[in-house]
């Protein structure tokens, strides 16, 4: 797209995912914390399939320590 034909909400979120690209460990704290504001849409949009798969097993391994200890 032409950035004179570009909105500025579009221009933001272009900037972003170039940026998520360019620096993954960015994209994993930026993920967390936008999850300590409740939104979950923005936490699996802002982390790559890496960061997202870590997550899932962290959620497992904390589930499972849970029930052993609890």
């Amino acid at each position: 797209m032409n950035n004179r034909q570009e909105t500025p909400a579009g221009k933001r979120e272009r900037v972003r995912q170039e940026e998520l690209k360019g620096n993954p460990t960015g994209a994993l704290k930026e993920g967390l914390d936008r999850a300590e504001n409740g939104n979950l849409v923005d936490l699996a949009g802002g982390m790559g399939w890496k960061d997202m798969v870590i997550l899932i097993i962290v959620l497992i391994v904390g589930y499972v320590l849970y029930k052993l200890f609890f």
